[in-house]
This record gives C-alpha cells, structure tokens and sequence, in this order.
C-alpha cells in the first residue's frame, strides 16, 4: 500500500463511520453492510504501519510528445524518466554528502524511483518513493522524509524557483544541495524544451507544472553553469558566531566592517567544532563562494582543512 492508498482508505472509514451513525437501528441490513466494509477497511489499516508507506510523486507532460491522454512518445518517455531519475539520484547523493563534481553517481541503486503507474489527464507516470532504502539520516534540519524524499521534494523547490525565483533564491539551493545536480536538472529541461514540451511535478498535495515552454526555457537558462560563477578567496578575521543545526555563521573580515554569512559542508561532521576551537579567534579561511545571476555571493566553509588559525 502506498500513502495515496492509505489516505484514501482512512478517508473511507470516516465516511463509512458517519453514514453508520446517521442510519436508523431499524436498517439492520443496511448497516449490517456498512458495517461490514468498516471492518475491512479498518484491518487494511491495521495491517500497515503509517511510517513505512511509500509516497508517490507525479511526473506528468504536456506538449508534441504526448497525445492526449492516451499516449507518449516511447523515446520521448525514456529518455526523459532517466533523466529525471538520474537528477533526483543526484540531489540524493548531494543531501547524503557524497556527490562528487564528476564520477559516478553515489547510491544511485539505492536512490532510485519506481514507475508504478501512469498519471492521466495530461499524459505521464506515477513514481514511487521506495521506504527504509535511502539514508535514514537526513541532514537536513527538522525533516522527518528519509532522503529520496527530500530529493523528490527538493527537484520540486528548484523547478518552483528556476521559474519564480530571485537570482538570491537560486543561489541558496544550489549552495544547499550541489552544482552538479543542478546541471542535471538543467539537461532534464533543456530535454523537454527542445522536446517542445512542458512538464509538471505533483508530490505530497504540492504541485508545480511549468506555464508554457518559454517559461521552462527561461528556468533551464538560469540554472545552466553559465549563469552561475564559483571561486575560492581566502580571508583573515574571526568566527562571530556558528549555528550547529542550521550549519549557519557569521564571519568578520580583519579589517573590514561587513559581516560575512554562509553555511558550513557536510563534509564537516561536527559542526559545533567550530564553536569550541574557533570562535572569536584569528583564522585564514578559504571560503568557496557561488553567486547566480545578480545575487549575492554564498560563502561555504568546504573543509576543516581550509581553516587555519593564526597565533
């Protein structure tokens, strides 16, 4: 059973339980029968646990691909689901820490999305988000999702902000999850442009699908590599102050009045080091910086090893 099922199911049992209250005793036969689909629907229920149910996202399409809702140009659809799954792998192994700017994808066996069904009205595919296969611990702060989820979430956020978004915006989820899947990201919209077509992504009651092509050829524009600039730059000054959950600081350039805020990699464990060996103390760091479009630059702390401190 996946989650759509379990909702709809638990919806069921309210339904059924209100007409059973609302029937007079003297239509025994009647809620004889009502009662009796109570009683199934509830054991169905009984036989799950909530936490374990799969989640289904809906990858759908319009445009010269698709016909109607009866069908999907083959080579179209395949290339476009890989693709897809390929980004969403991507962003898994980005949130798990492991992605590399080049080489395989990491855990891409275990991040994987199942074609489960098709989705009608306009023409694509049910996927589902396999339980208890990705990394059950997410980094990310207050998410309960394990990390496919995040990722299917996350894919949603970056089509919502590649269409909607600031440049600020932009740049803040690239800096959170990872350059190379967004590069992905891009070659999956770039894909359904030159396709002619558009697409939409429905999962958990969220759903975004792009208002026309010259929409989407905007948002694949803005998240190609042109348009955002890395670098490294080393600075001298003090650790004002660092948020271990958020992996948030605040950092002052020797000499400089401005305050400099940025996020700190997962590939530093234990984020509260640098509260207790760093904070208020002399340090050249090397911070890595993004910056999209016209948006302020994102400073990240990459490594311990960039961190030095000055006696």
């Amino acid at each position: 059973m996946n989650h759509n099922e379990f909702i709809s199911i638990s919806s069921e049992v309210r339904q059924l339980e209100e007409i059973i209250t609302a029937l007079p005793p003297e239509n025994v036969i009647e809620l004889a029968g009502f009662n009796y689909r109570l009683k199934l629907a509830k054991e169905k229920l009984a036989s799950v646990q909530e936490s374990r149910l799969a989640f289904r996202a809906k990858l759908t399409f319009k445009g010269t691909p698709v016909f109607g809702s009866h069908g999907i140009n083959a080579d179209f659809a395949s290339k476009a689901t890989a693709m897809f799954t390929d980004a969403v792998s991507m962003i898994a192994a980005a949130i798990d820490g492991n992605l590399e700017y080049s080489g395989p994808i990491p855990d891409k066996q275990k991040n994987q999305l199942l074609i489960t069904g098709i989705a009608l009205g306009s023409f694509g595919f049910e996927l589902e988000v396999p339980q208890n296969k990705s990394s059950q611990t997410n980094p990310f702060p207050n998410s309960t999702e394990n990390t496919l989820e995040t990722a299917v979430s996350k894919m949603q956020s970056i089509f919502r902000l590649s269409a909607n978004g600031t440049d600020d915006d932009i740049a803040e989820i690239i800096e959170e999850i990872h350059p190379r899947a967004i590069r992905k990201t891009a070659e999956f919209l770039d894909l359904i442009k030159e396709s002619n077509a558009i697409c939409g992504l429905e999962f958990k009651k969220e759903y975004f699908v792009f208002r026309d092509i010259e929409q989407l050829n905007s948002s694949a524009e803005r998240l190609k590599e042109e348009n955002f600039r890395e670098a490294e730059k080393t600075y001298v000054g003090e650790f004002q102050g660092i948020l271990p959950q958020s992996r948030a600081f605040e950092f002052k350039e020797t000499g400089e009045r401005g305050i400099l805020k940025g996020k700190i990699s997962y590939e530093i464990p234990d984020a509260d080091i640098l509260n207790r060996d760093f904070l208020h103390k002399a340090v050249s760091v090397k911070f890595k910086t993004i910056q999209v479009g016209q948006s302020r630059p994102k400073f990240t702390l990459e490594s311990l090893e960039n961190l030095k401190a000055l006696i």
